[in-house]
């Protein structure tokens, strides 16, 4: 189990050690089985809903339930969890603990700089980018960002099925890079969009072609970009619960097409949800 715990002098050594020893030239092959890792990025001091990723489904912590669905992907070989430094986290390190997940303890305000630590930590080769904010992830889907991303890869250098012109429901977001390139954009004077979004350098506007990244499109019953089942606000956290207890018994693989179904025959949470949502952030 690697749970590692950093004071300040700590966090100034790690900064240092991602400057002077990451690379800085654009890694062009990979592994023959390159070590794939989700990183998860959790933590209890949510603005908007304090304690989020610890709320009970089911019965479950979110977290746990998040991790329990990345377990099923075909391609990811580990999760770390990628947490903070400050004492109100020590639950997540505690669940982590219990269901044999490692984790990472790093910079709360420096997002990027906590996500390459988790990376480095468990010697990731390609990072899967998933929030605590989506713990209905559909794996199938993250598996096939994954794919996409080892099928082109060195041609395009990350791969998302969010972004601003998403086609899918919010709550199902999962990017994927090269851990490599991630620690570059650290050592490369990253600013604070930068430290705050993680993988923004690879499609900000400034990148140009560099990363060429590629956001991946849906059809059919998928294509519902304006339904939402992330969890940033407690009316989230009710329709994340209602339809995790409602799905979970019959189907413990439920889909994102399951849970859209779900929200359609269930309009008045499901509407509630957005509507809460649009006020709030007006």
């Amino acid at each position: 189990m690697f749970t590692q715990s950093l004071n300040m002098d700590s966090f100034l050594f790690v900064r240092l050690l991602f400057t002077l020893q990451f690379p800085h030239s654009m890694k062009q092959t990979l592994s023959a089985q390159p070590r794939i890792v989700a990183s998860i990025e959790a933590r209890m001091t949510s603005s908007r809903l304090p304690g989020k990723v610890l709320m009970e489904a089911g019965g479950k912590p979110l977290l746990q339930i998040l991790i329990e669905r990345l377990r099923r992907s075909r391609y990811i070989t580990d999760i770390v969890v990628a947490t903070t430094i400050n004492p109100q986290d020590e639950p997540i390190i505690a669940l982590c603990e219990r269901l044999g997940v490692q984790s990472f303890r790093g910079s709360e305000l420096n997002v990027l700089e906590r996500v390459c630590g988790a990376a480095k930590s468990v010697n990731a080769e390609v990072l899967v980018e998933i929030t605590g904010d989506c713990p209905l992830v559909d794996v199938s889907l993250t598996d096939g960002v994954i794919e996409a991303f080892l099928k082109n890869f060195p041609e395009r250098r990350y791969f998302s099925n969010s972004g601003a012109e998403i086609s899918m429901p919010w709550g199902f977001d999962s990017q994927v890079f090269l851990a490599d390139d991630l620690y570059n954009i650290l050592s490369d004077n990253p600013d604070n969009e930068d430290k705050e979004h993680v993988s923004y350098r690879f499609y900000r506007p400034e990148s140009g072609d560099k990363y060429k990244p590629q956001f991946l499109k849906y059809l059919g019953e998928l294509n519902r970009p304006e339904l939402r089942v992330t969890l940033d606000y407690r009316e989230d956290y009710d329709l994340i619960k209602a339809a995790y207890e409602a799905l979970f018994p019959h189907n413990p693989h439920f889909t994102a097409v399951d849970v859209i179904r779900w929200l359609d025959a269930n309009p008045d949470a499901r509407d509630a949800a957005i509507r809460v949502r649009a006020e709030r952030e007006k």
